[in-house]
C-alpha cells in the first residue's frame, strides 16, 4: 500500500542523506523542479495524473482548486480557457497564471482579449459566463482544455453545451476538463450530484470510489452511465463514451494552507457552511431557494413514507403519462393508489418510443383496478395517444392542458391559478405541507430525479394569481425536463375525480330487481 509522506518527513529523509546521495538526488529532481507548476502530493496531484476526461476536483475550501485548474494547463495543453460565473471574480486566476509563466514563458494580454500568450504559441484565456446564454460566445472553437472554477455556480446547460468543443486537431493531444467546486450551495448547482452521482449521491445504486474512472455518454442532454469506453448506439446514432471521476481534497491536503490559521475561520462558520467549506460534505444543508414551490423536507419527508407502504391489496387510483416520442425528454408513465402511495414510475427514453399506439400500450400494461387515465394534453402531444386508448382500447382518457385557464384558489391567501400547471403544482404543495388542512399522506418512491425535479420549481406571484415558471426555464437550470414532477401533478391532480368516478361506477354496477315491486305498484 503507498503512503504519502507530508514535508516534514522528506525533510527529515533529505537530512538523513549523505552528501553524495544529496548530489544524487539534486540530479534526479532537477527536471521536476524546473516545471512551472508542481502538484502537492496526494489529492491535486491524483487529480492532475487522472485519466479521466472529466474530472470534479475539490469538495472543500482551500484544497488547491484554482491551483489545479491553471497548472494542469501549463503542463500539458495547447488551447485552453478557464471560465468564472462572472467576469469580476477571474482576479485570482490570472494572478496564478502570471506568478507561474510571466516573464519566463511569455506575457499576459488584458483587455477584451484576456488572454496568457505562451512564447510558444499555447494559449490560455480566462473569461466569464454571467448570462445563462454567454456560452454561446465561446461555442464554435475547439479547445483541448478546459476548466470551470467554483463549477457549482454555473448552470448546467453552460457547461455540457461548451463540452462539445473539448476537441483537437492536433495527433496525440490529450483533451480533459476539470471542474473545481465547493458544494453547491442555495437552489441551483445541485445537477453536480446528478452528473456525478456515482461519487455524490447516497442514493446511487453503483456508488464509485474517489479517483475511479466512469463512463458515460450524453444523450440527448440525459446522462446515461455504461460499462466501459467505446462507442454506444442509441436511435441509430452512435455516441462515444467519455470517462468521469470526482476527487475529493481537503484544507489539510493542502501544505500551502494548512497552518495558516484559514482553517480556524472555516471552523467559525455557521452550519451547513461550516460542514461544505471545511469538510467539502456535498449533501450538507442543500438550502431552498426563496421562491421553491416544494420545500426539500416536505419531499424527503413523503420520500421517508414510502419505505413503509405495499401496494398488495391496495387499488390503483389513476395513472398519467407524460408524452414524449423521439426527442430528447423521456416518456414517463406514473400511478397512484387509494393510500396515496406512488410507485416508482416507468421511464422510457423518448428516442425509443415511435408512435401514439405504442405509447398508449404501455399506459394500458400499467394500469389495473379500471384506473383513470390522464395524459398531458399541452400542444396537442398527447391526441394521438388519448385517441388511440379510446378508440382501440375502449379506455377513457382525461386530455390535461397546462396552459388552460383555472377557476381555483389557494387554500391560504385566497389567490389565484394563472393556469391549470400553475393549480396543479400549487395544489401538490399544499398536500405535501404536514401544516396544511388539504395535506394527505402521500409517499414518494426514493428517486433522485423526482426529488431534484420538485426542488428546482419556483413561482412568482403576477397580480393576484400563482404564477409557475415553465418547464423551459426549469429545464435550462436543471439540464432536463421535468417529466417525473409533472406526472406527479397530474396524478394527485386526477385523484379526487377518479375517486368520485369509481364511486359512480360501482353503485351503477349494482343491479337491484325491482320486478315484484313494480307488479305491485300496478295492482294497487
Amino acid at each position: 500500500m503507498n503512503q504519502t509522506l507530508d514535508l516534514s518527513q522528506i525533510e527529515a529523509v533529505i537530512a538523513s542523506l549523505t552528501d553524495e546521495q544529496k548530489s544524487e538526488l539534486r540530479t534526479l529532481v532537477k527536471p521536476e523542479l524546473e516545471k512551472p507548476f508542481i502538484a502537492t502530493p496526494g489529492p491535486q496531484l491524483n487529480a492532475l495524473m487522472s485519466e479521466a476526461d472529466l474530472i470534479l476536483y475539490g469538495g472543500a475550501a482551500g484544497g488547491g482548486k484554482t491551483a489545479l485548474e491553471v497548472g494542469a494547463f501549463f503542463l500539458g495543453h495547447q488551447d485552453g480557457i478557464i471560465f468564472r460565473r462572472e467576469a469580476t471574480q477571474l482576479d485570482g486566476i490570472i494572478s496564478f497564471v502570471k506568478e507561474l509563466g510571466e516573464g519566463s514563458l511569455g506575457r499576459w494580454v488584458g483587455g477584451s482579449e484576456s488572454v496568457f500568450k505562451f512564447d510558444d504559441g499555447r494559449t490560455l484565456k480566462a473569461a466569464g459566463l454571467n448570462q445563462t446564454d454567454d456560452w454561446r460566445k465561446h461555442a464554435g472553437r475547439g479547445r483541448d482544455y478546459m476548466a470551470f472554477d467554483e463549477a457549482a455556480e454555473f448552470e448546467k446547460e453552460q457547461i455540457f453545451s461548451l463540452l462539445g468543443w473539448l476537441r483537437s486537431t492536433k495527433e496525440g493531444q490529450r483533451c480533459r476538463a476539470i471542474l473545481g467546486s465547493n458544494p453547491p450551495r442555495g437552489g441551483d448547482g445541485g445537477w453536480m450530484i446528478e452528473e456525478f452521482a456515482p461519487w455524490l449521491d447516497p442514493m446511487f445504486d453503483d456508488p464509485a470510489e474517489p479517483g475511479e474512472l466512469r463512463w458515460a455518454i450524453v444523450v440527448g442532454g440525459e446522462t446515461e452511465w455504461v460499462d466501459a469506453a467505446g462507442e454506444y448506439e442509441r436511435n441509430g446514432e452512435a455516441y462515444t463514451a467519455l470517462s468521469r471521476t470526482f476527487i475529493p481534497s481537503l484544507l489539510d491536503d493542502n501544505p500551502y494552507l494548512k497552518d495558516s490559521g484559514y482553517k480556524a475561520r472555516l471552523q467559525s462558520l455557521p452550519e451547513p457552511l461550516r460542514s461544505q467549506l471545511l469538510y467539502g460534505d456535498f449533501m450538507a444543508g442543500q438550502k431552498d431557494h426563496d421562491w421553491q414551490v416544494i420545500p426539500s423536507r416536505w419531499i424527503e419527508e413523503a420520500q421517508e413514507r414510502w419505505h413503509n407502504r405495499s401496494i398488495v391489496g391496495r387499488e390503483m387510483v389513476a395513472i398519467s403519462a407524460d408524452i414524449a416520442m423521439g426527442g430528447a425528454d423521456n416518456l414517463v408513465i406514473g400511478s397512484i393508489f387509494d393510500d396515496y402511495t406512488i410507485p416508482e414510475m416507468t421511464i422510457i427514453k423518448g428516442i425509443d418510443v415511435t408512435s401514439p399506439s405504442e405509447i398508449a400500450k404501455h399506459i394500458v400494461r400499467n394500469r389495473r383496478d379500471s384506473a383513470d387515465v390522464s395524459v398531458d394534453y399541452t400542444g396537442g402531444w398527447g391526441s394521438g395517444v388519448k385517441s388511440h386508448l379510446e378508440q382501440d382500447q375502449g379506455i377513457d382518457c382525461f386530455g390535461i392542458v397546462y396552459s388552460k385557464k383555472s377557476l381555483a384558489s389557494a387554500i391560504n391567501g385566497g389567490l389565484g391559478f394563472i393556469n391549470i400547471r400553475a393549480q396543479m403544482y400549487w395544489q401538490l404543495r399544499e398536500a405535501l405541507d404536514p401544516e396544511s388542512k388539504t395535506h394527505v399522506p402521500i409517499a414518494l418512491p426514493p428517486s433522485a430525479r423526482l426529488k431534484a425535479e420538485l426542488a428546482a420549481i419556483r413561482y412568482k406571484i403576477t397580480g393576484d394569481k400563482i404564477q409557475i415558471e415553465s418547464k423551459d426555464e426549469v429545464k435550462k437550470r436543471l439540464g432536463r425536463s421535468t417529466d417525473e414532477s409533472d406526472v406527479l401533478a397530474m396524478l394527485l391532480h386526477r385523484f379526487g375525480q377518479a375517486q368520485r368516478n369509481k364511486v359512480t361506477a360501482h353503485r351503477g354496477s349494482v343491479k337491484v330487481n325491482l320486478g315484484h315491486a313494480s307488479r305491485k305498484k300496478r295492482r294497487r
